[in-house]
């Protein structure tokens, strides 16, 4: 379901990304690990479409977002992936329901049907009693289920998580860590997962070690 080809990316006279290629099916979780500087969270990036490669290709659901402009990437970006991020990057002013109900209100979707959907998703993860609480309200753990509703809000082709346990303590990390699993087996949801976890990722469908810019 997505095909990364021969991926190539320079930071100035710096190669990060030496002709990476790789392939996930619908509803695998699939783990990147390897040191630091290795090149994973670049690749992560380049995958979701926040940066652009310097040579090669990425497919994501029989669909190419290179060449697209930036208004229908945007587009493409909102209803095929899902992010969830190190730091939860929820919006502080803003209820975890209203969270949620961002992306979706982004893609057109009416008030009454996104706020219908973000309560079941944050059910799904296990927030309902916690819907018109703010973030600054939340522990950590709690941010971070409000942050894999908000990823799942519009039914993304894939979700891209980067450190997604990084930032958490050992007992909700496997908290979290479970409901990545829990997410994939109820909704056949794809996931890629950027970390140094190495429960996480030995539990994995595959783990893809990367090293220097390349894939072992």
């Amino acid at each position: 379901m997505i095909r990364v080809e021969n991926i190539v990316k320079r930071f100035g006279s710096l190669e990060v990304l030496h002709g990476v290629t790789m392939s996930v099916e619908r509803g695998e979780i699939v783990s990147i690990v390897g040191a630091s500087g290795a090149g994973k969270t670049t690749l992560l990036q380049i995958i979701g479409t926040l940066m652009d490669a310097d040579a090669g290709s990425v497919t994501i659901d029989g669909v190419s977002p290179k060449g697209l402009s930036d208004a229908k990437l945007s587009e493409f970006r909102n209803q095929h992936i899902g992010f969830v991020f190190q730091f939860h990057h929820l919006l502080a002013e803003f209820s975890a329901k209203e969270n949620v109900m961002m992306p979706m209100l982004i893609a057109g979707m009416g008030r009454a049907e996104a706020s219908k959907r973000a309560l079941e998703l944050l059910a799904l993860v296990g927030m309902s009693h916690r819907t018109e609480h703010k973030p600054s309200a939340l522990s950590g753990g709690e941010q971070q289920r409000v942050a894999i509703a908000r990823a799942l809000a519009n039914n993304p082709s894939v979700v891209l998580a980067d450190e997604p346990t990084g930032n958490l303590d050992s007992a909700t990390r496997e908290e979290i860590q479970s409901l990545f699993f829990d997410l994939r087996d109820r909704l056949g949801q794809t996931f890629i997962i950027v970390t140094h976890d190495e429960t996480l990722a030995e539990h994995s469908d595959r783990k893809i070690v990367m090293s220097d810019g390349n894939i072992l």
